[in-house]
């Protein structure tokens, strides 16, 4: 059924440490900054104990008459047995418990703690697993800045100011805002920025333009992920793991805004002037793009057009597909002795009469390992052309439909036979198109 997490104010709790090994010294360390007044019993007691300003030490084995006005002990004597009986006795006189490694004898259990300020957080799995609690942990502390007690504090301070200066109607919605700028640029807040919120909150809002990288949800960057979890709005498109959605907050408003090919839900001037609407109603805006935005992703459109608009904006880089989907087929884009550079290019481009990259001369020339995103429906012309252009056609090739396409798959080939091949594979998009000689390579599975 699992525990109930109290949360006890123990300042001024007197309290017992039974134990003065490492176990006693870890209890003692986690329960300090929280104010109890502890006293330590054991008839020997480690140095780091001895040191530790603000104890009692009493040099003797317990006693039951040490249990006299104590709220809560700890058992953590080097002896199981010891440790039982003096669970009984706890609870015998209603003394809160701790037996150390023993759950049956708790009357409370010590959790994962992570502490920032005047955040506490607890994690228990009821003594199943304390590494699992402990894992936990670590995740909430990667999630939760250093300086989140300052953040508290700065919060704290404004509260006196939010309710003399703001409706009531509007304070959540301004306290919310205050936490989102003040974990993006910390306290105290600029005198402008603060007066914004507290008076018209249209002049704070900011785009991040940032990239989900290339398939699973776990390859955004741990910053995309932290700017997803407490945007107002997150604008985005296809190719993406839905479960990125899911790490917005509940209340933030969803947009999609997805490109294929022969499918346009909307312009690209429209989302400009969208991410422009959001920024100026103060929100918090996560344009989320696949891959990285400034990879063929129009991220270089987008920011021109906040920056025209006077709208604070960021860039906040992911993995381009361009060099995941090939990795995730064995092939990697550089090999030493076989490939020295790549080149990213785009096979759907309105500047050719045929839609092809221009100057494809050029390409074919060059040493290193070509890679075209957005060609699958020109993957026969492009061999062609290339071959054409003085590529040998026993060049090797691959096609790479990655693990967010409907059916991920990897075909290689040649130059001369790489579309055929794709064809009879019933390859679909989205694809990644690979020309020269580490497209033959096959590390890994």
């Amino acid at each position: 059924m699992g525990y109930f997490p109290f949360f006890m104010d123990l300042e001024g709790w007197e309290g017992l440490v039974a134990g003065g090994g490492t176990v006693a010294l870890r209890k003692i360390e986690k329960l300090l900054p929280y104010g109890p007044r502890l006293t330590v019993a054991a008839p020997e007691l480690l140095p780091e104990i001895e040191n530790t300003p603000g104890l009692t030490l009493v040099h003797r084995v317990f006693a039951p008459s040490m249990l006299e006005g104590k709220r809560f002990v700890i058992a953590a004597t080097d002896d199981p047995e010891a440790n039982r009986e003096i669970a009984v006795l706890c609870r015998e006189r209603g003394v809160l418990v701790n037996a150390v490694d023993d759950k049956e004898q708790c009357t409370f259990l010590f959790p994962a703690l992570l502490k920032r300020g005047e955040l506490t957080l607890g994690v228990s799995t009821a003594g199943a697993s304390p590494s699992a609690a402990a894992w936990v942990r670590r995740r909430a502390a990667e999630a939760v800045p250093e300086n989140f007690g300052e953040l508290l504090d700065g919060l704290a301070a404004l509260r006196p100011t939010v309710r003399q200066r703001v409706p009531e109607a509007r304070r959540a919605d301004v306290f919310a805002r205050l936490l989102a700028v003040g974990l993006e640029e910390g306290f105290p807040l600029p005198e402008d920025v603060l007066t914004a919120i507290l008076e018209d909150g249209d002049k704070v809002g900011k785009v991040y333009l940032v990239g989900a990288g290339c398939g699973a949800a776990d390859l955004i960057t741990l910053r995309g992920h932290r700017l997803l979890e407490r945007c107002g709005a997150v604008v985005y498109d296809d190719l993406l793991d839905p479960a990125l959605l899911d790490a917005a907050p509940e209340e933030a408003e969803r947009i999609y805004v997805g490109k294929r090919l022969g499918r346009h839900s909307m312009a690209q001037e429209d989302i400009n002037a969208l991410l422009v609407a959001k920024a100026r109603e103060g929100r918090m805006v996560v344009r989320l793009k696949g891959g990285d935005p400034f990879v063929f992703g129009r991220g270089g459109e987008e920011a021109l057009a906040l920056q025209a608009a006077g709208i604070p904006w960021e860039y906040v880089p992911g993995v381009t597909s361009a060099v995941a989907v090939p990795g995730e087929a064995g092939i990697p884009v550089t090999h030493r002795g076989v490939s020295r550079s790549f080149h990213a290019i785009t096979a759907h481009t309105a500047d050719s009469p045929d839609g092809l990259p221009p100057r494809l001369e050029e390409l074919a020339g060059l040493e290193g390992t070509l890679v075209f995103l957005m060609g699958l429906s020109r993957l026969e012309e492009l061999a062609r052309r290339l071959v054409e252009a003085g590529m040998m056609p026993e060049t090797p090739a691959a096609v790479i439909s990655g693990k967010n396409a409907p059916r991920p798959m990897t075909v290689r080939g040649t130059v001369e036979d790489i579309a055929e091949r794709a064809r009879e594979a019933g390859v679909q998009a989205p694809a990644v198109i690979l020309v020269g000689g580490s497209a033959e390579l096959r590390i890994g599975g």
